[in-house]
């Protein structure tokens, strides 16, 4: 499984959490040169700032929870969608804390490992923590090393990069 990015949201639409992986280039064979009949290459887009980034990845769940709701009614929720290059995985808390998950497209549904992460990380080492501001005003983020060990250890147990 290729894991490419974690997000955690609080309820203000403040990223409070973000980890991005790389995943490993993959191999190119030298010997396959373009045509002079092919199109030339697309042009590659310059990347996101990290907040820029941030802010997209709210939006557009922000934008889709809302349309499910408006179409399904109040009682269905939004999981998960997939494009031709991601998969984004979604959770929402009853504090409406938001957890989003970018992995490959041919990985199943991550809404268990999302709550699994919220309920014996997140709870436990920075809800649980005396020290760790229970608001985040100004992106004041998640700065707990035990959460950011505890994550780390639980992908490459349960979600192998």
């Amino acid at each position: 499984m290729v894991l490419y990015a974690f997000y955690i949201f609080d309820r203000h639409t403040q990223c409070i959490y973000s980890r991005r992986w790389t995943p490993s280039p993959r191999p190119t064979s030298s010997s396959s040169k373009p045509s002079a009949d092919a199109p030339p290459a697309a042009p590659t887009r310059a990347p996101l700032s990290h907040s820029d980034d941030e802010k997209l990845i709210f939006g557009l769940v922000f934008s889709l929870r809302n349309l499910v709701q408006k179409l399904g009614g109040t009682d269905d929720t939004f999981l998960s969608y997939r494009t031709g290059e991601y998969k984004l995985h979604y959770y929402e808390t009853p504090t409406r804390m938001k957890f989003v998950m970018l992995t490959d497209t041919k990985v199943i549904n991550l809404r268990q490992y999302l709550h699994q992460i919220w309920a014996n990380l997140y709870v436990e080492y920075v809800v649980k923590n005396p020290l760790a501001p229970t608001e985040h005003p100004g992106g004041i983020g998640v700065a707990n090393e035990l959460f950011e060990t505890g994550l780390e250890r639980f992908i490459e147990a349960v979600l192998p990069v």
